[in-house]
């Protein structure tokens, strides 16, 4: 994690095994104005859920250990009203189609266009303000 928050306010967890991305993605989040952490594994984020849920979750879909994909199916036990993001750096059929399966907010390409995913953490916001 980087940084400290209240983990009362709203937040959205990035979750990607490469360094350089987690630290792009949060500071275009933090310079949106959103609340974010980051973190390296899935197993991490599952283990700051006791201090509050995410909104909205943003997976890479290929890492070691625990894929995107995995841990959505674990989110959606865990924290059922986080939204999921996927973006890869790997656009390939199969994968997209097994995205779909459990249908995400969104699923973005690397290098990820910075408005698509903030519309997409937006939709994934207005969900969670809705959803009782």
């Amino acid at each position: 994690m980087l940084g400290s928050m209240d983990t009362n306010l709203p937040w959205v967890a990035i979750v990607d095994d490469e360094d350089a991305v987690r630290r792009a993605l949060l500071r275009l989040l933090r310079a949106a104005g959103i609340p974010a952490r980051s973190f390296a594994t899935g197993a991490a984020l599952l283990a700051a859920l006791p201090d509050g849920a995410p909104y909205c979750a943003v997976l890479d879909v290929h890492m070691p250990g625990m894929s995107g994909f995995e841990l959505q199916a674990l989110l959606a036990d865990a924290a059922p009203r986080t939204g999921a993001v996927f973006v890869t750096g790997h656009d390939l059929a199969d994968v997209e189609a097994r995205a779909m399966r459990r249908p995400p907010v969104a699923y973005l390409l690397k290098p990820v266009n910075d408005r698509l995913l903030l519309d997409a953490i937006g939709l994934a916001r207005a969900a969670w303000n809705t959803e009782f």
